[in-house]
């Protein structure tokens, strides 16, 4: 069998150019040595960032919408900062 990786999963909120809010959970050991959110998000190796059980909250609708897997281009990326709980 193949090696597994290791996962360190933090719950994240994401606001994004366009001002959709994202709050869901990524995983800090996408990649080797990057063990923090600033790490993952500001690293030019993926273009994506990978978010699970993500819930999205786009202006202009009522209701948040809410997915299993999201990928966010970091490019569109304002802000992303760990949920209190997790600092």
């Amino acid at each position: 069998m193949g090696k597994s990786k290791e996962i360190d999963v933090r719950i994240i909120r994401i606001k994004l150019i366009d001002g959709t809010s994202i709050s869901g959970q990524v995983n800090l050991k996408r990649e080797p040595g990057h063990d923090r959110l600033s790490d993952l998000v500001g690293s030019n190796r993926e273009n994506f960032l990978v978010v699970i059980n993500a819930t999205l909250n786009e202006v202009g609708l009522d209701n948040p919408i809410r997915h299993k897997t999201i990928f966010v281009n970091k490019d569109h990326i304002i802000f992303a900062t760990p949920e209190e709980s997790e600092k």
